[in-house]
């Protein structure tokens, strides 16, 4: 059994590998701006317990309204997983000292909480992820903090008081000040490649003008997780989540619901996109609420979310199916034991967004997109590719016309390895099962693949010789035992 399923991912490991190596893959672009970006979004509490000399009275897992014990350095032990579903981003959430284990009563804007770790196991994490060409992101809340935070005790710097927060006073420019120095000190102190402020919800325009401004001046990527007029890197929009998680909790839904945000993407700034966020519901709870197989939902969710234009956020534990309402019932403790067969997925699918710039920012162009069922074209001067998402409860066809794609072309299923060639009516038929992704590359007709062949007999001599050694020991151990 273990041979065979072995023998299953190499195999379809060589229809990736042969797939991709006709494609005029980019390298790595020098000038990437965060349209390239894919960010996966965490909670270090929640996330993994690396070592127990930092837990304290407060971290009990069996209470979710508590801390569960995640820390810097869990995080960096499972460097393999997050780093293997390609995301080009980990967005840890709020790193301060906190009151709460998911950072939402800061008391520092310095210190960084002990039970996550040291400074240290900070630098030490952050460091190792970005040798792994991932970068990190992390929370910075601008306002709504604890009242037992350092900076509450300076004079004029306390504004109001709302729902046990306090609200800094940000007319005052001293405030404003302090608020930004810290920000790039904190970036700058750990090297950080982005940061997302949150609680801007009451901040003026003018200010978190000046706050991005400098932030960017240190090289790193600045969003936000409200709606705001300032000049943040990519958009938020707070119906966003809510959009895309009505067009793919169930199948045969409305999907021309997106095309606001992906012609905003295209034309302008590129939008966050995202099924949920770590304040939210969670998009399994709406899936089931349908009567909906979770792993199905998840994994036409997250390919949509990572294919069609935007910067794609996508939540710790989506490729697990993670439920849940929004606060502690939706901050589950990782379980890293849940079958891996989506995150695996994910890590393909990345592999093909990351490789081609053209798939991530190409010219795109609808060819199909009502009621689930979604074809669009992303084309450069070096490459051409053709997603389908069929979220749909019907096999679906699309018939592509010669004119739209050329002569002597055929298209190349990145994931079934199917080769699509013009038929006699002068089109490119392409025909997907319900509830299926694929992503083709158009390509000029090259006949047969040889190096497919040569690999898939390789796999084919290797699966016999294996069989031959078993029946030999077989046969030995009869005889033995007969004598």
């Amino acid at each position: 059994m273990r041979f065979n399923k072995w023998l299953s991912a190499l195999t379809a490991g060589v229809v990736l590998s042969t797939s991709l190596s006709f494609a005029s893959l980019a390298n790595a672009e020098e000038n990437r701006t965060i349209a390239d970006e894919s960010i996966y979004d965490i909670l270090v509490d929640r996330f993994f317990n690396g070592t127990g000399k930092n837990d304290d009275h407060t971290v009990n897992a069996q209470d979710p309204t508590m801390f569960a014990g995640g820390d810097f350095d869990g995080v960096l032990k499972k460097i393999d997983y997050v780093t293997n579903m390609g995301y080009t981003m980990l967005s840890v959430g709020s790193v301060f000292a906190t009151e709460k284990y998911d950072g939402s009563m800061p008391t520092s804007y310095t210190l960084l909480d002990p039970r996550f770790g040291t400074a240290d196991e900070f630098k030490k994490m952050v460091g190792s992820y970005q040798k792994r060409e991932m970068k990190i992101m992390a929370d910075f809340p601008i306002t709504d903090v604890s009242p037992n935070h350092e900076l509450a005790e300076k004079q004029g710097f306390v504004g109001s008081t709302n729902d046990g927060k306090i609200q800094w006073d940000l007319t005052n420019e001293e405030v404003q000040n302090e608020i930004i120095d810290s920000a790039v000190q904190f970036v700058d102190t750990y090297g950080l490649d982005g940061v997302r402020l949150t609680n801007i919800e009451q901040v003026d325009t003018a200010f978190l003008n000046r706050m991005i401004e400098q932030l960017k001046a240190t090289g790193a990527y600045v969003i936000a997780n409200a709606e705001s007029d300032a000049n943040f890197d990519a958009k938020f929009y707070n119906d966003v989540a809510s959009k895309y998680t009505n067009s793919f909790k169930n199948v045969d839904l409305d999907t021309s619901v997106l095309e606001p945000y992906i012609e905003e993407t295209l034309s302008d700034t590129p939008v966050l996109t995202m099924t949920d966020t770590i304040w939210s519901d969670r998009f399994t709870l709406a899936a089931t609420a349908e009567g909906m197989y979770p792993p199905t939902r998840s994994k036409i969710s997250i390919a949509s979310t990572l294919l069609l234009p935007g910067v794609p956020v996508v939540q710790y534990g989506s490729e697990i199916a993670m439920n849940g309402t929004a606060g502690e019932e939706a901050h589950q403790y990782y379980n890293f034991k849940t079958d891996s067969e989506l995150a695996d997925y994910v890590g393909k699918l990345q592999s093909l967004r990351n490789d081609s710039e053209t798939l991530r920012n190409g010219e795109f162009k609808w060819l199909e997109n009502e009621d689930g069922f979604i074809v669009f074209e992303r084309k450069s001067d070096t490459e051409t590719w053709i997603v389908v998402i069929n979220n749909s409860s019907k096999t679906k066809r699309v018939h592509i016309p010669v004119a739209e794609l050329g002569e002597g072309k055929e298209i190349r299923g990145m994931f079934n390895s199917e080769i699509i060639r013009e038929n006699k009516d002068n089109n490119y038929t392409i025909i997907l099962d319900r509830e299926m992704v694929e992503v083709y590359q158009v390509i000029d007709a090259r006949g047969i693949n040889t190096s497919y062949i040569v690999a898939l007999g390789l796999v084919v001599v290797l699966y016999t010789a294996f069989m031959i050694v078993i029946m030999k020991r077989g046969k030995q151990r009869r005889a033995n035992s007969a004598k």
